[in-house]
């Protein structure tokens, strides 16, 4: 009886929702994908944001609703999302539920063993994403539909609103040169998709390996378009406290690949950028050793450089989209020539034209222009996937 009414509970808060225009992330329509889980061995790919309810994750939920959940895949940062950047996770017993936890971030390649994959009939999907291809979660996604392609598993994506999904920048990827782990699909830097929506893209376009196909359903949002202004309830990962940290991260993370702070040991992280040699600037931060960022750039030095807090406002941020500026300032300043760049530099934005023509002295304007023409082809390669209004 309790189940009963938990699950009764659920879906009449899911009525309400949907009526008052809140937009709804698909974990909330419970009653949708219920019925494919019930009787069957379910593996889920989570971490802190797969919330249907401020109190409730989707592995309570499914737990309390009678669904036998079997294993629990974390993607990078971990199943509660307190690791740091690219830090190795190791496989470990989630201490609540005595459900495993599998990490898909331990240094083996994100590949679950064979005797994981055939433990489980379906695998429930519900990460928060923020938007960037340089943000693991859309290459854990596609790996694990290859994985669930190879095993005959089907794949339940429960989809969320991307917080950035209004605007398209950046250039594809030159999948030839520079895939990896945060560059793992065709798409610009900014895609402008949900996950939900890129699932069906990968399988649509055959990006899988020798052209494999994942039994793919999407549990969609409800009262989300692409022009929808979505604050996230929980914080993504550690170093992006909140939205403004969000909407900079397409225009800061590049700072990854070059000596340069962007703000990890702070609490304002990718919302500064600093350099302890460089000139000029009044404002100064010291990067700390903090949790999500234990070993942070600069850690224990004060570096000067530039704000960005307060200035400039949200709407200015997403009205440009990607700002080369900040990189091309710090470059100018810190005067390192071709030391200024990491080989990281082009994993992240994705070809390898950009870093020469910062060296040749190019504007962020003049660069922006060079992938004009791939928003505008991907923009129309995307069409037949999208399942929200442009």
């Amino acid at each position: 009886m309790k189940k009963i009414a938990f699950m009764l509970s659920l879906m009449l808060a899911s009525c309400l929702c949907f009526a008052e225009g809140r937009i709804m992330p698909g974990a909330e329509s419970f009653d949708e994908y219920y019925p494919l889980l019930k009787g069957k061995k379910v593996a889920i790919l989570s971490n802190q944001t797969g919330m249907i309810t401020p109190e409730k994750h989707i592995l309570d939920t499914l737990l309390s609703s009678g669904i036998e959940v079997v294993a629990i895949f974390s993607p990078e940062h971990g199943f509660r999302g307190t690791a740091d950047a690219g830090e190795v996770v190791h496989s470990s017993i989630d201490e609540k539920t005595g459900v495993p936890i599998k990490s898909l971030y331990d240094g083996k390649g994100g590949v679950p063993a064979s005797e994981t994959m055939e433990s489980f009939d379906i695998l429930v999907f519900d990460l928060q994403d923020v938007g960037c291809r340089f943000y693991t979660y859309n290459a854990t996604m596609a790996r694990m539909m290859n994985a669930c392609a190879m095993y005959g598993k089907k794949m339940i994506v429960l989809d969320r609103p991307n917080p950035i999904g209004f605007y398209v920048d950046g250039p594809i990827l030159d999948i030839e040169k520079y895939k990896s782990g945060v560059g793992y699909l065709p798409i610009p830097v900014v895609h402008g998709m949900t996950l939900g929506e890129l699932a069906v893209m990968i399988n649509g376009e055959k990006w899988l390996p020798e052209g494999r196909h994942c039994d793919l359903t999407v549990i969609k949002c409800k009262n989300y378009t692409h022009k929808s202004m979505y604050e996230l309830p929980v914080k993504p990962s550690p170093n992006l406290p909140d939205m403004r940290s969000i909407y900079l991260y397409p225009s800061t993370c590049y700072f990854e690949a070059t000596p340069v702070s962007l703000g990890r040991g702070t609490a304002w992280a990718f919302e500064m950028y600093g350099h302890p040699n460089m000139k000029g600037y009044k404002y100064s931060f010291t990067p700390r050793s903090i949790e999500g960022a234990k070993f942070p750039p600069q850690l224990n030095k004060k570096c000067y450089g530039v704000d960005l807090r307060k200035k400039p406002s949200i709407e200015e941020i997403n009205a440009n989209g990607i700002n080369l500026e900040y990189v091309i300032d710090a470059y100018n300043n810190l005067n390192l020539g071709s030391h200024f760049f990491r080989s990281f530099f082009e994993l992240l934005i994705g070809r390898d034209y950009v870093r020469k023509m910062i060296m040749d002295g190019k504007s962020a304007a003049e660069i922006k222009a060079m992938w004009a023409d791939d928003v505008e082809k991907f923009k129309v390669q995307r069409r037949p996937y999208l399942l929200y209004e442009e």
